[in-house]
């Protein structure tokens, strides 16, 4: 029995022996080799290559600012080479390919939401998009035509939407937030902001928010103040509201009726990088709509919602 008890211990031990020399199965063995592997990947030429031109590539995040002219300005994320990952690509080819670059945006310390109170006219003037800012509080008739063309050209557009218009006409409200744009506050019965007391301002604002977030289930981050009239108050409220104040740089001037050529020749004037685009539902707009985007974008621009284009993201 003793003899017994001892070669079981025996051939627990060889066991355990075993195990200890078994890195598949050994629980207590931490492999190097992943740190092994990257210090070997740090000593390859082309490794270094990367490194070394990587420093040369990269780019500083840029923050949020309030111009002299332009007011509130959103930031833009820097770039950095991504080493490790564009070496994994290059390493396939054995050498080096800058168009196998891997990019990580690095973002900036201020951001829009951290600057005060001031309106908003423009993207980062460095990012090649634009915004088309649909101001709505007549023009019904014209809104499926918009959205029918905006659609067949992969655009979304952010539409300001008066509250009483909305209130009158909730099913084109939810037609215009149910395709992917961004719906804005456009006050309640389009006053001149200007003129109204602080709590009148505040009327305007929250009251036409109720009723869009009524009808889609979601408050307004953007307001556009009707006619683009505003005062510092107006401003001032709308951030107390978590809202930011939007203007534009571009106006195509579509009410007073021009023809599309003149409509699509002045904006072709005077796009640039980060513009922000205004419009109505109106007759020019709808015929006027389709080769205008074919012409931005032939420019090299993207098309997009408000709240992209104030994004730090390239």
């Amino acid at each position: 029995m003793r003899h017994l008890s001892k070669a079981v211990h025996l051939l627990v031990f060889i066991i355990i022996v075993a195990l200890a020399f078994d890195i598949n199965h050994n629980p207590f063995f931490v492999s190097e080799f992943p740190a092994i592997s990257t210090s070997m990947s740090a000593e390859d030429p082309l490794y270094q290559e990367i490194q070394e031109k990587s420093r040369e590539l990269a780019e500083k995040p840029q923050d949020a600012y309030i111009d002299q002219v332009w007011h509130k300005t959103p930031g833009r994320n820097g770039l950095e080479v991504d080493i490790q990952a564009s070496y994994e690509k290059m390493k396939e080819k054995g050498s080096y390919d800058e168009a196998l670059l891997e990019y990580k945006q690095i973002p900036p310390a201020t951001k829009l939401k951290d600057l005060p109170a001031s309106p908003i006219y423009r993207g980062h003037p460095d990012k090649e998009m634009v915004a088309f800012l649909i101001n709505v509080s007549w023009g019904t008739e014209h809104i499926p035509d918009i959205l029918r063309v905006l659609k067949e050209n992969n655009v979304k557009a952010t539409f300001f939407i008066e509250g009483k218009w909305a209130k009158e006409n909730a099913g084109y409200v939810k037609m215009i937030h149910e395709q992917g744009h961004v719906v804005g506050n456009h006050a309640y019965n389009h006053p001149d902001m200007r003129k109204l007391s602080s709590g009148d301002i505040a009327e305007q604002i929250s009251r036409t928010n109720d009723i869009i977030k009524a009808t889609i289930g979601i408050s307004p981050e953007w307001f556009a103040p009707p006619s683009g009239n505003y005062t510092d108050e107006v401003v001032r409220t709308a951030h107390q509201m978590e809202m930011e104040t939007i203007l534009w740089t571009v106006d195509t001037i579509d009410w007073k009726n021009p023809s599309v050529s003149v409509m699509i020749n002045r904006v072709n004037d005077r796009i640039h990088r980060g513009a922000t685009i205004l419009m109505h539902p109106t007759p020019a707009i709808v015929e006027g709509l389709e080769p205008l985007i074919k012409n931005i974008k032939g420019r090299g621009y993207k098309i997009d919602t408000i709240d992209k284009l104030l994004r730090e993201e390239r």
